[in-house]
């Protein structure tokens, strides 16, 4: 990437976390990815620089691991001028969300330099045909069954479900989604079909839905959200044209969206021979936890029809949704079990600070870092290593929890309608 010459007006806001913020450029298929802190949070060029060469090894070295080559995209760490980044802050500003303004964009003069997955114009056969991506964050997909749970609902309910309650009550949302993260991950497809239409009908911060790289659905709190799905449809619907007439006459919106689904259930669903070298460690057995969340419209009704309990077909191994779920119960004890050893390693560190090198608290992410997380027993042996163990298991599964998915369709030259290129993003 040149950076000589820089020109904000190149670059268009494109959307942010807690965390970080994204620009893209309006011509080529790449972003820049930026630390946001609270204001007066000085740090120098030096520790910025290293935290995103700490986020980019983590990515490279062991996110990839687990999730395979082929679906995480690491990026690499730029230097940009500084001028340039003072005018992008000031462009971008007045585009931001006021509920993400809290925290200010870093200007201290580095970047992460990332493709723009929305776009994927890297195919020649797909150049000057319209492109869609379908970004769904699906969040933790199983309910743990540790020893150390105290909380009964906990044991219930998934984390996912108990947090709508809490935001619909802080007035984040305006109403609970029936989407539950244990119907897409149950392999189940009626379940899965359920969760995926729930997303669709309450996105909130969970699906957004990109034409040439611009959002055009998601993030939407009203009740507009029909004719949102009329106008979802109305893009699409080259995508879905057939002989049939599949998205003739009144229901056209409802097939449109039915295929859509079916497409992308489709795809969660399909394998690769790219297990990463996680693929070599020892299987979490997902029956270890609950199969189904109490919260779940779909297993509510479920069970109201006289089922026992909810169906899960199981995801395929290999499919990226088994190796995300997979990642993710690294997280074994749940938090009420893991704060006691942070609190150990914390008292540790007060009596031997020089230790905290060793112990690789802080990486680097390498080689070394990765062998220490193929270690899966949960018995405590007291030891400061088992500790720290666990803790980086829990970064890991916290990381799987919070990733997206990145889903990119688009018509073809081939007999096939469309064709797909299911991506990971962290």
């Amino acid at each position: 990437m040149e950076t000589e010459k820089m020109d904000e007006n190149e670059w268009d806001y494109h959307g942010e976390g807690n965390k970080s913020m994204i620009v893209a450029h309006s011509q080529r298929c790449i972003v820049l990815r930026f630390l946001k802190f609270l204001p007066h949070r000085n740090l120098t060029a030096e520790e910025v620089y290293q935290h995103l060469h700490n986020i980019l090894d983590f990515g490279k070295h062991v996110m990839k691991q687990f999730l395979g080559e082929n679906y995480v995209h690491h990026g690499e760490v730029v230097k940009l001028p500084l001028d340039f980044l003072k005018r992008l802050c000031l462009k971008v500003q007045s585009e931001r969300p006021e509920s993400r303004c809290e925290k200010e964009m870093d200007i201290s003069g580095y970047a992460m330099c990332l493709p723009n997955l929305t776009r994927l114009q890297t195919f020649p056969f797909i150049e000057h045909r319209p492109i869609f991506c379908i970004e769904i964050k699906p969040k933790c997909g199983f309910i743990p069954l540790s020893a150390y749970t105290t909380k009964e609902i906990k044991k219930k309910m998934c984390r996912f479900c108990m947090h709508q309650h809490l935001k619909v009550s802080k007035g984040k949302w305006k109403r609970i989604s029936k989407y539950c993260p244990l119907d897409l991950f149950s392999g189940h497809k009626q379940r899965m079909h359920f969760a995926l239409m729930s997303l669709l009908q309450d996105s909130q911060n969970n699906l957004k839905i990109f034409k040439n790289g611009t959002l055009i659905y998601g993030c939407r709190d009203d009740q507009e959200y029909l004719s949102d799905l009329n106008e979802l449809a109305h893009h699409l619907k080259p995508f879905f044209l057939t002989a049939d007439g599949l998205v003739a006459g009144p229901q056209c919106t409802k097939n449109i969206l039915k295929e859509l689904i079916h497409v992308l259930t489709s795809t969660l669903l399909s394998t690769s021979v790219d297990s990463g070298r996680a693929g070599k460690i020892k299987s979490i057995p997902v029956s270890q936890s609950r199969n189904y969340c109490e919260a779940s419209c779909f297993c509510m009704d479920f069970l109201r029809n006289g089922k026992h309990k909810a169906e899960t077909t199981g995801l395929p191994k290999g499919c990226i949704l088994y190796k995300t779920l997979q990642t993710q119960m690294l997280d074994m004890l749940d938090i009420e079990g893991l704060y006691p050893l942070y609190k150990r390693v914390e008292k540790y560190l007060e009596e031997c600070p020089e230790e905290r090198s060793t112990l690789l608290l802080d990486g680097p992410y390498d080689e070394t870092f990765f062998e220490k997380l193929k270690e899966l027993s949960v018995e405590d042996n007291g030891s400061i290593e088992y500790a720290v163990t666990k803790i980086q298991q829990y970064r890991v599964a916290m990381t799987a929890k919070d990733c997206s998915i990145m889903i990119a369709l688009s018509p073809t030259k081939q007999e096939e309608r469309y064709q797909l290129f299911p991506m990971m993003l962290i």
